[in-house]
């Protein structure tokens, strides 16, 4: 294993150069989530819970922004490696076009039907109430952030992921300030609560959104090249779906099945429990991984270019393994920590800060142990799906991949024990880590086989 950590001079400089950068953004992108929890926490279990339901329609829209994002990241970044600044531009106009379309769509479901929405997640009639007004409001930020992000990946892909980290710096520290107005009714603003948290959402997207467009009017760096943007053109389009579409359907599949395990926990006796054990854990879960997702995007980053400029197989794969290794590393510090973490702090400390029940802190240290365990297994998976065989163009292997194990495994596990057999907490909340103990040896299968090593540029000349 030494050996294959042992790279060139300024190998690990680089990584970390791109790294740095994106694990800050994702740190800041979830720290203002983080402090979302925090403030809605401090008004009660009850609208915790109610949050963290109406945010299950919310984190589909994400992960599929993100879907749209990382199938262009696979194409801009091999571009970006033959310093073709014409067809990035093209394959932004596509993604935005994609994004756009999809975002307001779900944004106008959500405000014209936000009850049958909560419906659809907890039967919980005093969750739904607390839960409609949030739902209605906040699904619109996410057109303007949906914008924000696509831009912001274009960068991130052609090795300058610096004006994402600035980009959602801004927006966090906006959304922050308007929450403990709005919430709390500070600086003579009404006391709007969860309303209030929507309404910050919102308006930090769109100082976001403002942000992006004035810089890219001006940038020097990567030319904001109108024509191309609006009419990328067939070709393009083709490519995009090609090798796009798959991860779209990727993340789609993936956020709505992970969605369901919420869905479970809704409909469960203890739902206001497990869903406010969910709100805070989850959380944590998102913050303990920013490394790993900031690894796993300077991954394809990396990747990506060394296949665009027409780098060996050979290199390519032991680059990757590098990678992966690097990953896996992280994945046990980070386990380290939060071992450590869960009984001297979020036991003692941060449970009670948030006015757990002791259901629902029996629930959040069963949940923060199990992902503990698993994560450098998840550090693996994460890059090894989202950063290598994306990167490489294996773009419908790794989706099954990542998919199958979550349908198969963890959701009929979840049910089965949550709904049908009620079984003790510390077992549901094992049912739901199947996915990984799956995935891991099904994509280790397939990078060990070499066959996701794709120069898909190359190919569509």
């Amino acid at each position: 294993m030494l050996k294959a950590l042992r790279r060139e001079p300024g190998f690990y400089r680089h990584l970390f150069a791109l790294a740095l950068p994106m694990i800050l953004q994702n740190l800041i992108t979830t720290s203002l989530s983080f402090a979302d929890t925090f403030m809605v926490g401090l008004l009660g279990n009850a609208e915790m819970a109610a949050v963290t339901a109406a945010n299950v329609p919310i984190f589909i829209m994400q992960i599929v922004v993100f879907g749209f994002q990382s199938g262009m990241a696979v194409l801009v970044s091999q571009y970006w490696g033959r310093g073709d600044t014409d067809n990035i531009n093209r394959c932004l106009g596509v993604a935005l076009y994609a994004v756009t379309g999809f975002t307001t769509c779900v944004a106008l479901v959500m405000f014209l039907f936000p009850a049958q929405v909560l419906r659809l997640i907890t039967p919980n009639q005093d969750l739904i109430d607390l839960g409609l007004s949030y739902i209605q409001i906040v699904g619109f930020s996410y057109i303007f952030n949906g914008i924000s992000s696509i831009y912001a990946g274009v960068h991130r892909s052609t090795e300058y992921p610096a004006f994402g980290t600035m980009l959602f710096a801004i927006s966090m520290c906006t959304n922050t300030f308007l929450n403990y107005i709005l919430i709390f009714g500070k600086f003579g603003a009404p006391a709007l609560g969860v309303t209030g948290a929507a309404a910050a959402t919102l308006a930090s997207r769109i100082v976001e959104f403002a942000v992006a467009l004035a810089y890219a009017l001006r940038s020097k760096r990567l030319p904001f090249r109108t024509g191309c943007i609006l009419r990328p053109g067939k070709r393009i389009f083709r490519s995009f779906m090609r090798y796009s579409l798959p991860v779209v359907c990727n993340e789609t599949l993936w956020s709505v099945g992970f969605s369901m395990l919420t869905v479970i926990m809704g409909h469960m006796s203890n739902s206001q429990d497990m869903l406010a054990a969910y709100a805070l854990v989850g959380n944590i879960d998102k913050l303990s991984t920013v490394v790993c997702f900031g690894l796993a995007a300077s991954a394809a980053v990396i990747v990506g270019k060394e296949i665009g400029e027409g780098k060996s197989r050979e290199y390519i794969y032991s680059v990757s393994r590098t990678l992966l290794l690097s990953s896996m590393l992280v994945g046990a510090a980070v386990m380290a920590v939060l071992l450590t973490l869960l009984p001297t702090f979020f036991r003692p400390v941060l449970f009670p800060l948030f006015k757990l029940s002791d259901g629902a802190a029996y629930a959040a240290t069963c949940m923060s142990l199990l992902y503990a365990c698993g994560m450098p297994f998840r550090a693996f998976d994460v890059t090894n799906i989202t950063g290598v065989l994306r990167a490489g163009g294996d773009a419908r292997v790794a989706a099954l991949i990542d998919v199958c194990p979550l349908w198969l495994a963890a959701i009929p596990l979840m049910a089965l024990t949550a709904l049908v057999l009620e079984a003790p907490v510390f077992i549901v909340c094992l049912s739901m880590q199947a996915e990984n103990a799956v995935k891991c040896p099904l994509g280790y299968l397939r990078f060990r086989g070499g066959k996701w090593i794709n120069d898909i540029t190359r190919a569509e000349m």
